[in-house]
This record gives structure tokens, sequence and C-alpha cells, in this order.
């Protein structure tokens, strides 16, 4: 029997691969991964296009409660699928060393992740260093030790892929009642709010790696249809609605001629900068009135 560890893509249930999907038609269950990224469509979508029931996964169960997943893939086969590549989340990568150490077999089989989607850009894929998450700030909450990386990145003339927050199913603990748990609307970080953030640490540390005359590429929904790629300095970005998630941004280091001529067809319009309407949340985390029904979990 086989664990299964399978890509997803970045578009929709179609974005598997031959092989992925005749892995999953094999599958007794499948879980779906569903806080390190996001697919965007309704998981009723991937049970009727695999014929095959899945069970959404939290960080939770995925990384206290999998000796569920475990049994199961000693008798029968098992897949656990993720949105874009499965190892580019270290809890995938502790996920299978744990299984093979039950004696389980795993299986892992890629796809298509936002590491390499961001090249859509035209910023290229070698020219990259260290990439970054970005976390929403929230009150006094406020980490900074992205910004390190990215001076490494800048001193060296590489680009940084900032990869931005997501929360899903958390907790909202001032409605913690009766001993049920009450969660707050999914929130996605945007581009605006991890320009924000970054011009903020920037004023606290003052040491020239993110101004506002910077130049970065904002990205959402890479991998789909309508995914939007828009190329300015930060503080022209800050201000551009970039529309629904998931959204990353990639800041310029020392750009080849090639790669400016590709930028170019992405830069930004008059037209775009002060368009940005609150999604879904503020720099600080905090809810707006009009929180966006993107999916049902």
């Amino acid at each position: 029997m086989v664990l299964y560890i399978v890509g997803l893509g970045l578009g929709d249930e179609k974005d598997i691969t031959v092989r992925g999907l005749e892995a999953v038609k094999s599958c007794k269950c499948l879980y779906l991964e569903y806080y390190t990224s996001i697919l965007g469509i309704d998981n009723s979508k991937l049970e009727a296009f695999y014929g095959v029931p899945v069970i959404l996964a939290d960080r939770t169960m995925v990384e206290t409660e999998a000796d569920r997943i475990f049994e199961e893939a000693k008798d029968v086969n098992i897949g656990f699928l993720v949105v874009g590549d499965p190892l580019c989340a270290t809890t995938h990568t502790d996920l299978i060393i744990r299984a093979r150490s039950l004696g389980i077999k795993v299986e892992t089989i890629h796809n298509t992740s936002v590491m390499g989607a961001a090249a859509s850009c035209g910023l290229q894929l070698y020219q990259y260093g260290y990439t970054v998450s970005i976390p929403l700030f929230e009150g006094t909450w406020r980490p900074d030790s992205f910004y390190d990386r990215i001076k490494y990145n800048r001193a060296g003339g590489m680009h940084t892929l900032c990869l931005l927050d997501i929360k899903v199913k958390e907790p909202d603990y001032s409605k913690h009642t009766g001993g049920k748990l009450v969660f707050l609307p999914p929130r996605f970080m945007t581009v605006n709010q991890a320009v924000e953030q970054l011009l903020e640490v920037e004023g606290n540390r003052k040491e020239g790696v993110c101004n506002p005359e910077d130049y970065g590429v904002g990205m959402a929904r890479l991998g789909q249809p309508d995914q939007c790629i828009i190329y300015g300095t930060l503080e022209q970005l800050r201000s551009v609605d970039f529309g629904a998630p998931l959204h990353c941004i990639a800041l310029v280091g020392d750009a080849h001629p090639l790669e400016l001529e590709v930028l170019k067809f992405f830069e930004v319009k008059p037209e775009q900068i002060n368009t940005c309407k609150p999604l879904n949340g503020d720099a600080d985390g905090n809810q707006s009135d009009e929180e966006p029904d993107l999916f049902n979990f």
C-alpha cells in the first residue's frame, strides 16, 4: 500500500498531472491540505473529478493527528493532496519522514508551484536568492526576520520572492464558549499589506533594503486564467488592486536587460494606481467589514 503525496498545481482540479490523477484514482481516501496554500475552488469539485472522497486536513490534523492517515495507509492507498508542489513546504517533508519511519511506502508526485510560476513576470529563476515568508502583523506582534534575508539577497544583486501569509481555520478565542471553537473567516495577505509591512520595517531598521522607490512585481492567482502581474515601485504597488488571492511579490535585484524587456509588459499603468480597496484586512491583520466569501471550506 502507498501514501501518495500529490501536487495539484496552481489552477483548479484539472491541473493535476496524468500520473497524479492515476494515483489518486487508486486511493481509498484523499486528504486535502489547506493551510499552507489554497486552490480556490470548492473541494466538491475535486471529489467529482477524482471520484474519491476528499477530507480537508487542517494544520492540527497534519502536524499532530497524522497517525490517522498513517494507519489507513498501512492497508489501502491514501492520497495526500497539496496545492502547488508537495515539497515546497517543510511540513510535508516531515510527513514523509514520519510515514517512512513506520514502514509505509511513500511516493511523491510533483507539480507546478509558485516557486516556478513566479518566472512568469520575467525575472529569471537563476537570479533569485532566499525565498522569504512575510507574516501578517497583528497588534504588537511584528516580526521582521525576513528583512535580513532580503538584505542578504539585495547585497548579492539577487531578486527575492516573498510568499504572503494566509490564515485559514484560525480560532476566534474571543468567542470561545462552552468548549466549542469558533473560527475566524479566512484571511489572505495582499501585495498591498506586504508592501506596507516592508516599508514599516524599513522605517524601523533604516538599512536601505526596502525603499518606496525600489522596484517589485506584485503577482496574484499565478497559474490561473485571470492571473495578475504588475511591475512598479513599492510606492506604486502599495495602492494597486490585485484582486482575489493568492498574492505574492518579487523584489527586484540587479535585473538583466532581457528581464527588463519582459518586465515592461507588466509595467504599472496610471489608472491602476490608487485603486486598492480593503480585501480582507489591514496591515495589522484586522478584518474588513466586507469579508469576501471566496472559498467554501
